[in-house]
């Protein structure tokens, strides 16, 4: 199945449960590349930064463009155990034709480009494009991991329930680790890659690790999100603008784009966990099957 026919039949149609439309994941990742970036070859068993040397603040990644140029104030020590259920959202996938939509990219915004979905903003798109592919690489190499679809497009209270926020804030507080995907603001407005962390808890090895490959926001940026509140991570996966954009709009890069992206994310998780990172393990039962 294409990356398009993924889209369509499983997430952007479909309303009510909260879950997707059932789809194979091999028929959308029929291999599982090899991991890429900074935790590829590094282990958190080393010096707990040790990544900050080649990734300082304000670098460059090759494919996700400007990592987080603001300070880091926070490390995550605490250990998660292995198992630890791992919930994903896409970012702004409640709060459509409402604030807090989410950034319309570059493409949209200043080049005059359509938008990838009607009605919906361009980044809520890749949100549940790339959130989709980390749960399915995630299952394929053992994770207990799943994806949440809010029951409707635009919800005005967020905390009734149904809301990411709502679910997030209960799949942490029952001790798993909850996160949504986003692709940062384009331009000046824009800072980058990196792990705005949840709050609720000491900062944990999965905090860090994604913080080291991706970058890392300060834990109170913009005087604490309401996601970081409930024990929600939120990762910016980069600008919507220049390359990456370009990458992932282009349908002859886009399979490559979003699987490269997915790897790092699982990767990432995989380490944080203290898991050998691309090892390919039976799944649990609540880990297999199609997505939901």
């Amino acid at each position: 199945m294409r990356l398009r026919s993924l889209l369509l039949t499983g997430l952007l149609l479909g309303s009510g449960t909260g879950l997707n439309t059932p789809v194979q994941a091999q028929t959308f990742l029929p291999t599982v590349a090899p991991a890429t970036g900074p935790l590829a070859t590094g282990s958190l068993s080393a010096p707990v930064l040790s990544s900050r040397a080649a990734w300082p603040p304000g670098s460059i990644d090759p494919l996700l463009g400007p990592r987080s140029r603001l300070t880091r104030d926070w490390i995550g020590l605490r250990s998660l155990p292995s198992t630890t259920p791992i919930l994903v959202m896409a970012g702004h996938a409640d709060s459509q034709n409402i604030a807090g939509s989410g950034t319309a990219g570059e493409a949209v915004a200043l080049g005059g480009a359509a938008p990838m979905y009607p009605g919906i903003s361009d980044e809520l798109y890749w949100n549940m494009v790339i959130a989709q592919a980390v749960v399915a690489v995630g299952r394929q190499r053992g994770l207990d991991i799943r994806y949440y679809r809010p029951p409707f497009r635009t919800i005005i209270d967020e905390d009734e329930p149904g809301t990411n926020w709502s679910v997030g804030r209960d799949h942490a507080a029952a001790g798993g680790y909850a996160m949504e995907i986003h692709f940062d603001a384009y331009g000046p407005s824009g800072v980058g890659s990196g792990l705005i962390p949840p709050v609720h808890r000491p900062f944990s090895r999965v905090d860090e690790a994604l913080a080291q490959e991706f970058g890392s926001y300060p834990m109170a940026f913009r005087q604490v999100l309401g996601g970081p509140r409930r024990g929600i991570g939120l990762l910016e996966i980069g600008q919507l603008q220049g390359n990456l954009e370009a990458s992932l709009r282009d349908p002859r890069t886009r399979q490559q784009t979003v699987m490269t992206i997915a790897n790092r994310v699982v990767t990432a998780l995989e380490l944080g966990l203290g898991r050998n990172p691309g090892a390919a393990t039976v799944p649990s039962r609540t880990a297999q099957g199609r997505l939901r």
